[in-house]
């Protein structure tokens, strides 16, 4: 059974950060948490060109969408067409409650999409997607 799940979180704001990490560990204290400030950083991460950070598998991403450098949707567009990448089990955790927004990011195969507003119900439901994930995982583990 797979006991440790990386989680690669996708959020330039530092507080909106340490709050989702301090509500993931209160769901889950084994997740392992590695914090990109950008959708670029966070592709360096992937493509193990990152010179200090990495992530093992089995991973999922967080991804905030409104970021400096490279936003989430670009971040998104990367990944998707990148034939390595493509698969990643990626959650949008964001600010932005607009239709569109969630519309644009359900078409990019996103596994769902939170408001931070709101994220604090939503944390159970994303803690049973993650128990999900992690039985999933393992079963194709064995």
């Amino acid at each position: 059974m797979i006991s440790k799940l990386n989680v690669l979180l996708v959020e330039d704001d530092d507080v909106s950060a340490e709050a989702v990490i301090r509500s993931l560990r209160k769901v889950d204290v084994d997740l392992c948490i590695t914090v990109a400030d950008n959708g670029k950083i966070a592709l360096d991460i992937l493509n193990n060109t990152h010179p200090t950070l990495f992530l093992e598998h089995p991973f999922l991403v967080l991804l905030d969408l409104n970021m400096p450098v490279m936003n989430g949707f670009e971040f998104l567009d990367a990944v998707r067409t990148d034939p390595k990448l493509k698969d990643i089990v990626v959650f949008i955790l964001t600010t932005s409650d607009d239709d569109r927004d969630k519309s644009k990011a359900y078409h990019q195969n996103v596994a769902g999409y939170m408001v931070k507003s709101s994220v604090g119900p939503q944390f159970a439901r994303l803690s049973t997607l993650l128990e999900a994930y992690k039985d999933a995982i393992d079963l194709n583990c064995r």
